[in-house]
């Protein structure tokens, strides 16, 4: 894959789960759903206390360790574990899973081709993508049920 094609999937995937989110909400909104803040609150909770914990841990990323330019247009130094575009491609899929399982799945594959994206542009080290995806369906599956 060239980078083009990584840089434009990566930002497809990205901007489709950040778009889809509101939406998703908006409509529960408006239809006086009483999920809308199950819907609203796992992901904005967990969001703020995975950015405190990337923060904290700021872990190098490859191109800072291996001294290498990424294929993705990045230049952030540190803040790699976890990745942060992973984690929340799988709370907002994970916690869309309840309200459209359809939807839920296609996001959830969606989030794992956004993991292979982020490593093989490297931005990420493979435990990065692996840490944002648990902790994202972590986060969805508590905070839905909570």
């Amino acid at each position: 894959m060239n980078a083009k094609v990584i840089n434009l999937l990566n930002r497809l995937i990205t901007y489709s789960v950040y778009a889809l989110y509101p939406i998703v909400l908006i409509g529960l909104i408006w239809t006086r759903d009483e999920r809308a803040w199950r819907v609203f609150l796992a992901p904005a909770i967990s969001f703020i206390l995975v950015s405190v914990f990337r923060n904290l841990i700021n872990a190098p990323r490859p191109y800072e360790v291996n001294d290498t330019v990424p294929l993705i247009n990045k230049d952030t130094k540190g803040k790699s574990f976890p990745s942060r575009h992973v984690f929340s491609g799988f709370v907002v899929a994970s916690t869309l899973y309840f309200i459209s399982q359809p939807l839920g799945i296609i996001l959830l594959l969606a989030g794992v081709l956004l993991a292979f994206l982020r490593v093989i542009g490297g931005v990420h080290f493979t435990r990065d993508v692996i840490a944002g995806a648990i902790i994202g369906i972590v986060s969805g599956f508590l905070g839905y049920y909570i």
